[in-house]
């Protein structure tokens, strides 16, 4: 334990400390590095254990781990595909990709909650970039930064503006009580008296879109900047390109296009086959009719056979097409619900396996393995032949879709040399996607509602996303195995033990201390009042969380209007404003942590493209928020 005045300088010496340490090493995982910087505080006695363990059951941390498993649904049941492929379509590169999802991502994100949305959509850019091998780092922060912007558009867009009104409900209320007060006790200050009756109709909760007049051009500004400019400022991470990616082994695999496959009467190009990352479109056989060399202008019809030669990442996207499905062997499973007790498998035949000397058609894997024979791969070779009229040899690799007790009957198996499962081979429920979307969408009104309603009890953000994360379970959405799977430990870990940090500069007074002195150090001069405020919050809101920076600064930034005869609305909005916009730091917003792993992000990555976009947001609302908001107090 430590003398209690001396709690103020070890919070600030430990956050500065985590900053330091993720911008020199990455050796170090982040959450091990937050968790022992919390472990430090409560040690030093700077923090109680239960306000250091609080974050870990905050409703912030429940929320995220629920939209996580919600997340997972979506994906599982192929609504994210079909979402991807709707907003990226044939884009080919970062760019265009970043132009074509930031309209409809700050739309989105001004009435869903910034965590659902980027919860939903990264997985959605990273199988993007990985099929057509671009490194998602271009991609994942704009992300961020984009429902960010969108989430001051209004009153739900983001918690912290759902924090400053009910701030606001309790200041008004105070403030009612006040005036009462000062009537009945003193009523000949009537100056005192007069000023707070005055500042009072300032002081009401927001409505829906008001934060929005001046949120709107913000978000405007910033994703201009962030198509144009920002994306430009990330690296590209090349290495993070070699992590997506997976051996150069090439199969040679034919698909059947059933009718109800939304690749018909498409051609090739329209339909992205042209863009998968290590894939090579060989042949269409049209009922005995070959065409190849196959040309971009060429159209899919209904009963083609495509035959490819791919990496195996590029058959399990091929295979997430509804409609779209291997023709190698007749007894491949595609329906949805029968799919799901089957796996993708990679074998290599033995020389003693009973299989060589024959054609993948004459082997009857069914009956030998209750196995299908998905693709072929030969030792470095492209093969060109029909897959059923392959001579299989030893050594030949095999993509089979098996039952999940495969691996474990035939690990030791003389037939194979060696026996492995393809990650991220799940197949899609796409019988269960409308039920998925629904259930999103129930989700999403839902939130909308606690939002309007004030969020308490049932209509309690966290409480709706935990409720539809079990119907999706419940209602075969999403295995209960993947669903705990979707869970990123990393990421809740992270964000938890950021909260208790935060609690730390909060309840040891540090911000309170660093608040107060600055304020006093500005004096009475409006304008500058307003500046100092809005970079105080924004400079706070890099540190600790959004919430406890519009906690700790609204009743202080009221205080100080009262005092100067200012009017508190511009003070109010800036806090608002500032505390929701965070681009300096991966612990400054919860999206910007959930990104920066997956991303391959460094500390300095936010600052390079962080720094310019929030000069250009906050120069944007220090403009318009006086015009907005009049400084001074009307007659």
């Amino acid at each position: 334990m430590v003398p209690e005045f001396l709690h103020p300088w070890l919070a600030i010496a430990t956050t500065v400390s985590v900053f330091v340490t993720l911008q020199v090493t990455r050796r170090i995982p982040i959450d091990l590095l937050f968790l022992l910087a919390l472990v430090f505080l409560v040690l030093t006695g700077v923090l109680s254990p239960a306000v250091a363990i609080s974050g870990f059951a905050s409703r912030a941390v429940l929320a995220i781990s629920a939209l996580l498993v919600v997340a997972a649904g979506l994906r599982s049941t192929g609504v994210l595909d079909w979402i991807g492929n709707a907003l990226l379509g044939d884009v080919k590169s970062e760019g265009p990709a970043l132009r074509r999802i930031a309209g409809p991502i700050v739309a989105s994100s001004a009435f869903i909650l910034n965590t659902a949305l980027v919860a939903m959509m990264m997985p959605v850019l990273i199988d993007w970039c990985r099929q057509r091998n671009l490194s998602p780092s271009k991609l994942l922060l704009p992300l961020s930064y984009l429902t960010i912007l969108g989430g001051v558009c209004t009153l739900i867009g983001t918690s912290t503006t759902l924090v400053v009104n009910d701030q606001l409900r309790l200041s008004h209320t105070a403030m009612q009580a006040e005036v009462e007060h000062l009537q009945e006790e003193t009523p000949l200050n009537a100056a005192a008296i007069a000023s707070r009756q005055t500042a009072l109709p300032y002081v009401a909760p927001m409505g829906f879109f008001e934060i929005g007049m001046v949120g709107l051009p913000c978000a405007i500004a910033g994703t201009l900047f962030l198509m144009f400019v920002g994306q430009k400022l990330l690296p590209g991470s090349p290495d993070l390109i070699e992590q997506l990616g997976d051996q150069r082994r090439e199969y040679l695999v034919e698909m059947q296009v059933l009718p109800e496959c939304r690749l018909v009467n498409k051609t090739v190009e329209v339909a992205g086959l042209r863009n998968l990352h290590g894939l090579y479109l060989i042949e269409i056989d049209r009922n005995g009719d070959i065409i190849t060399p196959v040309a971009p202008g060429d159209q899919i019809r209904s009963g083609d056979r495509l035959v490819f030669t791919g990496v195996v990442s590029t058959i399990v996207d091929l295979e997430k097409i509804p409609g779209l499905v291997p023709a190698a062997d007749q007894t491949y499973e595609f329906n949805p619900s029968s799919r799901q007790q089957r796996h993708m498998t990679e074998v290599v035949l033995s020389r003693t396996s009973p299989l060589i000397g024959s054609t993948v058609r004459q082997a009857n894997f069914r009956a030998l393995y209750n196995a299908a024979v998905i693709a072929v791969h030969r030792n470095g070779m492209r093969l060109t032949n029909k897959i059923g009229n392959i001579e299989l040899e030893p050594g030949d690799t095999l993509l089979l879709q098996t039952r999940g007790d495969f691996i474990a009957q035939h690990r030791n198996s003389r037939d194979f040399y060696l026996v492995s499962s393809v990650e991220g081979a799940e197949p899609r429920r796409h019988d269960r996607a409308l039920l998925a979307a629904g259930l999103m969408s129930v989700l999403i009104l839902w939130m909308t509602l606690a939002a309007l309603l004030g969020g308490g009890g049932l209509a309690d953000p966290a409480i709706a996303a935990l409720s539809i994360a079990a119907l999706m379970v419940l209602l075969q959405c999403v295995k209960s195995s993947d669903a705990r799977a979707a869970i990123d430990l990393q990421v809740v870990v992270t964000i938890a033990a950021a909260l208790g940090l935060g609690s730390a500069l909060w309840q040891s007074g540090a911000a309170s201390m660093i608040a107060e002195a600055l304020v006093q150090i500005v004096g009475p001069h409006p304008y500058l009042l307003l500046v100092v405020i809005y970079l105080l919050a924004m400079i706070f809101t890099e540190m600790i969380t959004n919430a406890a920076v519009a906690a700790l600064l609204l009743p202080i930034a009221i205080a100080v209007a009262i005092e100067g005869d200012l009017n508190p609305r511009p003070f109010i909005m800036a806090i608002a404003l500032a505390a929701s916009l965070s681009f300096l730091t991966p612990i400054g917003y919860q999206t910007n942590l959930m990104v920066m792993g997956p991303g391959g992000y460094k500390p300095r990555d936010y600052l390079v493209a962080g720094i310019p976009l929030a000069l250009i947001v906050a120069t944007t609302a220090l403009v318009l928020i006086p015009l907005v908001w009049p400084l001074t107090l009307g007659p």
